[in-house]
């Protein structure tokens, strides 16, 4: 049985930082791009950032480029995202995504298993 966990959320004032990990059980990692996605209530789920199986390709949506960090330990069977710089509008359920193919996408349908999500609150 696959499971995805997030970890790492919590609360932080404006400018501070915070690192989610993501660690994957029942699947090898290494075969698999992860991404990560927030959402907020009443919104749909967002795409933040992707990183293919190896880590060597990481590509970012605009609003977080510059602050947030993905990256990978496959050795460790786990994903992070290292967010710092963090502003009022970050704040959301952060959730983690493994996609069985080498390389990360931009849409939910690109992945095939989810975590239940951690939250991030940044204030002001």
């Amino acid at each position: 049985q696959v499971q995805v966990v997030e970890s790492g959320g919590g609360l932080v004032q404006a400018g501070g930082s915070l690192r989610l990990s993501c660690t994957a059980s029942g699947l090898i990692l290494r075969n698999y791009a992860m991404g990560w996605f927030r959402q907020t209530p009443g919104k749909e789920r967002e795409f933040v950032a992707a990183i293919n199986w190896s880590g060597v390709s990481t590509f970012y949506a605009d609003s977080v480029k510059g602050r947030f960090t993905i990256s990978r330990d496959n050795a460790k069977n786990t994903g992070y995202l290292q967010m710092n710089s963090l502003r009022p509008e970050d704040t959301a359920v952060y959730y983690c995504a493994a996609r069985a193919n080498l390389n990360g996408g931009r849409r939910i349908n690109d992945y095939d298993f989810w975590g239940q999500g951690t939250q991030v609150t940044v204030s002001s």
